[in-house]
């Protein structure tokens, strides 16, 4: 089923932004629209390494004054989590510490571990959010519609998905 139909048959509500700062914006609206959000929760961000990191550390900035923990696990690889942590002058970072990532309140699936190249499996992700809180909220983020691409919509369960457009890219080459 395609996302529209999707949100269609739930009557899921849906909001528009642009930009990086309508993506930042989004996520903390989706944050802070969750009934029982309070401050000392743990978020745990999954993605591909590199590619997602950035976008993990603009979401994390994003609501840096919610008071909540924070934690990237590369590659969904969970033995490698990392902690993340407010860097003064620079921003949030993941940093080089182990992290824990059990009994988040909240799971981010980003969508470069549904590219085939990540070679990441529903199944994967499911035992994922099972290994650390099945009970978690689930937050899909990713671009170009990745995860209406891949079938992951609602072979996930997600509680939201967030899906940005990067089109198009253009180069400007200036002549000096």
């Amino acid at each position: 089923m395609d996302l529209i139909n999707l949100i269609n048959q739930k009557g899921v509500k849906m909001g528009s932004y642009k930009g990086i700062n309508g993506l930042i914006t989004a996520f903390m609206e989706v944050i802070n629209g969750f009934d029982d959000y309070r401050k000392g929760k743990k978020v745990a961000f999954a993605g591909s390494v590199g590619v997602c990191t950035p976008f993990v550390e603009l979401l994390a900035y994003g609501v840096r004054k919610k008071g909540l923990d924070m934690v990237f696990i590369p590659g969904a690889d969970l033995e490698k989590t990392k902690m993340m942590r407010l860097v003064e002058d620079v921003g949030y970072q993941v940093t080089e510490d182990n992290g824990d990532a059990q009994g988040s309140d909240i799971i981010v699936i980003l969508g470069g571990l549904a590219i085939p190249s990540s070679k990441k499996t529903v199944e994967d992700i499911k035992n994922l959010i099972n290994r650390i809180n099945p009970d978690a909220k689930i937050i899909g983020i990713g671009f170009m519609g990745i995860f209406e691409k891949e079938g992951w919509i609602e072979d996930i369960g997600f509680d939201v998905v967030i899906d940005s457009t990067i089109d198009p890219v253009r180069v400007i080459t200036v002549s000096k």
